[in-house]
């Protein structure tokens, strides 16, 4: 009697063992999704610059995000995953989609120069072109789009950018390969600095 009572201890000190294990090794997992349940996402700003347009505006048919900065400054892939399409359009001007492994699409329109070719397989933080202004466009900027599952003509899929890389309001300056944000004002302090003819964010920062 003594030793199946013995036998029974030990079998439930060990299936407790186990079932700790097997909760335990749950927690890394929970921790990486959101309070949807969905998988959280840790993406770095594509460009430097400054927020010059947001989601939803022109009657709501902006589906994207606009980071006014400097003629061939380098444009960064937000996280890893697949070149889908790479290409010139009369749009969107030179434009790469990428698809990530969370099933999203993200969009960089606008382009001086594609460095990258469809199928291609880039790590986060990869350059994949510069900074342009090529199709309609009024100005030097990355247009950047997020789509969730795919990108569609009418763009039903989208979202608003802001979502996945954090909050970034209009005129907030960005940091590229970071998910650093600030308001003009903390980024120029006291100094005060008069924008001349010919002037670029590189000079002004200089």
């Amino acid at each position: 009697m003594g030793d199946y009572i013995k036998r029974l201890l030990i079998a439930g000190i060990i299936a407790l063992c186990v079932s700790l294990l097997f909760l335990g090794g749950k927690h890394p997992q929970a921790s990486m999704l959101d309070k949807n349940g969905k998988e959280k996402i840790d993406w770095i700003w594509p460009a430097d610059g400054v927020i010059s347009d947001t989601f939803g505006t022109r009657q709501g048919r902006h589906k994207g995000i606009d980071i006014a900065g400097e003629i061939n400054s380098p444009i960064f892939a937000v996280d890893g995953g697949i070149v889908e399409k790479s290409y010139y359009s009369n749009s969107y001007g030179n434009v790469i989609f990428i698809k990530h492994p969370s099933n999203y699409v993200t969009v960089y329109a606008h382009l001086s120069n594609r460095l990258v070719q469809e199928g291609q397989k880039v790590a986060k933080g990869y350059i994949i072109g510069k900074m342009g202004r090529t199709g309609q466009a009024t100005g030097v900027h990355l247009h950047f789009e997020t789509h969730e599952i795919n990108w569609t003509y009418d763009k039903r899929y989208a979202l608003n950018p802001v979502n996945l890389l954090g909050e970034a309001k209009l005129g907030e300056i960005v940091q590229a390969g970071t998910n650093n944000v600030k308001s003009v004002l903390e980024a120029t302090s006291d100094f005060v600095y008069i924008v001349r003819v010919g002037d670029t964010l590189s000079s002004i920062a200089d």
